[in-house]
This record gives structure tokens, C-alpha cells and sequence, in this order.
């Protein structure tokens, strides 16, 4: 904060401070919030009195810490006081979601995707019911920050400009305003692609909490990536940071639908997995993916091979990543989640034939996703509740609480 800064932004900024803080730890004690935000006691009394009143923040029973004095009341984000509607357009599949506070899933509905239904148009339509079937189960009183949508392409964040989305079939689609047109809604959109939103759940709620420097890798169809820096996500100048499914690693490989050849995709996506057990991609259909990947669980001598030769692949990606952004966790996603206590060892051989770091740095470095197919859908409700988040005063005060409060 400024030195110069007045009384009242000192205090939105703190309300924003502690509702953040509340938001991605979930219930603490006032203790454990002067501790980590370095707030006195009477301070934080203050400032959850303010998010009570708002409906943000819930105070429950104390809790007793086992230290001498008087114990401390725990505050936790309440879900139902503000949240998200979230969407996400998958090839094979289109979801929505309320996600509230501490990111709790209030509401979720999925439904299968079919090719013939992935013309734009089809598809805006489609998931413009989702969504307003979504905005009609949001509890009442609860104050909606906005509306974020995940989609599997390179997404112009600014305004979801959907540059390329080759799995989809989509090229230059101003997506924002396609479906702002078809909810007539007020509410903010921001639109982000599927994997960086992966990345930024998993970084805030699963597998990669804690650490400063994250690399996301999920596949179903395609391959995406998404990249956590320095804490903060790595999108790139025009969106196409973590686009790692279309770096080249087999340059005698087979011609991936971004129009290259040999891109990672073509060698660990879903249609690849199929391949070497003969399944032609036209053919291609993400149950006969399961299929395979229960068949190699129980053992069986054609499936594991295949399972086997995606993984040499996965790992010689992954050694590549690993030597160029250095991070402390890599999270796999979609099949390579399912996958990965079949392949671990044919990928940490991989990894330590090919990364520059000292073996030891390699231990535990990947785990597979803890958040599943929700990923997505949670990154892009914690995209849509920063307007809360970051100005909490944007939501009333309640006039029961405010008189009790």
C-alpha cells in the first residue's frame, strides 16, 4: 500500500487481504490469520465483522488450540454469500457450474458433446443453457461476481477472442461476444483457456499448493498445458503460453491437426493412445481410451505395451518442460492421471536420462491432477470471483447482520 494511502483503501484493501486469504485456506482461527497476514487481534475482529455483515465470511464455534488463553473464534468463507457461474467447452463435452466461495461446487451439470454439435453456433446455443440453467440454481441472497469459461483453444483473454481451437474446429471466433448475445446477461464474462485454468485450480486448491513454479499437462483429445511462474500464471503475449501440445517431439512423426508434424499431441493425446492398439483416429471415441487404460491396469500384454510407448513419450516431453521452465511440480491431467501409476517408472527413467537438475530434484515432482475433471471449471470461477475478491465493500451489507454485527 501507498504510504500515502487513506484510512477507508487501507481497510478495502485489508477486507480484500483477509477474504483471499479465507477464500483459498479455508477455516482458520483468528490466530492463524494475525499470524500469516500479521494483523492484530482486534483488526482482524474488525475486518470479519465487515465480511459477516456482507455474507462473506462465517465465524463458528472456537477453537481450542491447546495453548493457554482465551481461544479463537475460526471464520470461513461462506459459499452461498458470493460465487461464480463457470463453464467449460471441452471436445467431448460442455459443463457448468455455480462455484462459491473456497470453492465449493454449489451446482454442476455435464452432458456429452457430439463432433456433428461442434459448429459454433450449435455450441453457443447449447452451452447458453447450461449456463442459464446454472444461474437459476444460485441460492437466494448470494451475490454473483461473474461468469468464466474454459475452452480447449488460444483464447484472447481480453475479450474471449478464440484465435485457433484445432480439436474444435474453431478459427477466429469472437466467442465473448457470442455468448454475452445469447445469456443477455450483465454479468462480467472472462473467457481463458482450458488448461491455463487447469493449472491456476490445481495451483490454488490441488496438487500444486504451495508451490511458486507449477507446469499443467492434461489430454483427452489434444494435449494442453498450462504454466505457473513466480506464483502468477503464464499466459504469454497473445495467449499461446503452455500451448505445449504442439512443440515438435517426433519430427518423423504422424501430422497433428494444428498442420505441423510430429507434435506431442500426435503422440500422448488420446487418438495416439489408440493408435498403437490399432484403432484409427476417425474412429476415435474417449470410452474405447478407458477402455484401454482398464485393460492395461488388469495386466493385459497389448494394452500396457501401448500404455508403455506413451509413456517414454510422456516422459520425453516432460524432460524438455522440465529443463526449460525448472518448476517445483508438474500435475497431469486427463488420461495421463489415469495413466501415471502405470507409467511412472518408464517416465522418471525418461526424466533422469534427460533433465539437466540433480536427481534428487526429480523426487515427487509429478503428481497426477487432485481436482479431476473439475479443474477447469474451479480456474475459471477463481478468474470470476477476483471482482469479489479483490472489492469485497462491492457486495451490501445485510440489514440483519448489519444491526447485529
Amino acid at each position: 500500500m501507498s504510504p500515502m494511502a487513506s484510512p477507508e483503501s487501507v481497510r478495502r484493501h485489508n477486507l480484500s487481504l483477509l477474504l483471499r486469504h479465507l477464500h483459498q485456506s479455508g477455516a482458520l482461527s483468528r490466530s492463524e490469520i494475525g499470524g500469516t497476514l500479521g494483523m492484530t487481534r482486534s483488526t482482524i475482529g474488525e475486518l470479519v465483522a465487515d465480511l459477516r455483515a456482507r455474507g462473506l465470511v462465517e465465524e463458528g464455534d472456537p477453537a481450542r488450540l491447546g495453548a493457554p488463553g482465551r481461544p479463537s473464534l475460526v471464520a470461513r468463507p461462506n459459499p452461498e454469500g458470493a460465487a461464480a457461474i463457470t463453464a467449460e467447452i471441452a471436445v467431448n463435452s460442455l459443463s457448468a457450474a455455480v462455484v462459491g466461495l473456497g470453492g465449493r461446487i454449489l451446482h454442476r451439470a455435464r452432458v456429452t458433446h457430439q463432433p456433428r454439435r461442434l459448429a459454433v453456433d450449435q455450441t453457443i446455443e447449447d452451452i447458453g443453457k447450461l449456463i442459464l440453467t446454472a444461474q437459476a440454481s444460485i441460492p437466494s441472497g448470494c451475490w454473483v461476481s461473474g461468469l468464466g469459461i474454459a475452452v480447449a483453444g488460444v483464447v484472447r483473454r481480453a475479450d474471449g477472442f478464440v484465435h485457433f481451437a484445432p480439436n474444435l474446429g474453431w478459427r477466429d471466433v469472437p466467442f465473448g461476444r457470442l455468448v454475452a448475445d445469447r445469456i443477455k446477461s450483465s454479468l462480467p464474462v472472462t473467457i481463458a483457456n482450458e488448461a491455463d485454468l487447469g493449472a491456476l485450480a490445481e495451483h490454488t486448491w490441488g496438487a500444486g499448493v504451495g508451490v511458486h513454479h507449477l507446469v499443467y499437462v492434461s489430454s483427452e483429445v489434444g494435449v494442453g498445458g498450462g504454466l505457473v511462474i513466480d506464483g502468477r500464471p503464464l499466459v504469454g503475449a497473445a495467449g499461446c503460453a503452455g500451448e505445449v501440445g504442439h512443440f515438435q517431439v517426433n519430427p518423423l512423426g504422424d501430422r497433428c491437426r494444428c498442420g505441423a508434424i510430429g507434435c506431442w499431441e500426435t503422440e500422448i493425446g488420446g487418438p495416439a493412445i489408440l493408435r498403437r492398439v490399432g484403432i484409427v483416429e476417425k474412429n476415435y471415441k474417449p470410452e474405447a481410451v478407458t477402455r484401454l487404460l482398464r485393460k492395461a491396469a488388469w495386466g493385459d500384454p497389448v494394452a500396457l505395451a501401448a500404455v508403455e510407448d506413451v509413456g517414454r513419450w510422456l516422459g520425453t516431453g516432460l524432460a524438455g518442460l522440465v529443463n526449460v521452465f525448472n518448476p517445483q511440480r508438474v500435475v497431469l491431467g486427463g488420461w495421463l492421471a489415469t495413466m501415471w501409476p502405470m507409467v511412472e517408472r518408464t517416465v522418471d527413467a525418461e526424466l533422469r536420462a534427460r533433465v539437466m537438475a540433480p536427481s534428487k530434484e526429480l523426487d515427487e515432482l509429478i503428481r497426477p491432477t487432485q481436482l479431476g475433471a473439475d479443474g477447469p471449471l474451479l480456474g475459471a470461477a477463481e478468474l470470476a470471483l477476483n471482482r469479489v475478491l479483490d472489492e469485497p465493500t462491492l457486495v451490501p451489507a445485510r440489514a440483519a447482520e448489519r444491526r447485529s454485527a
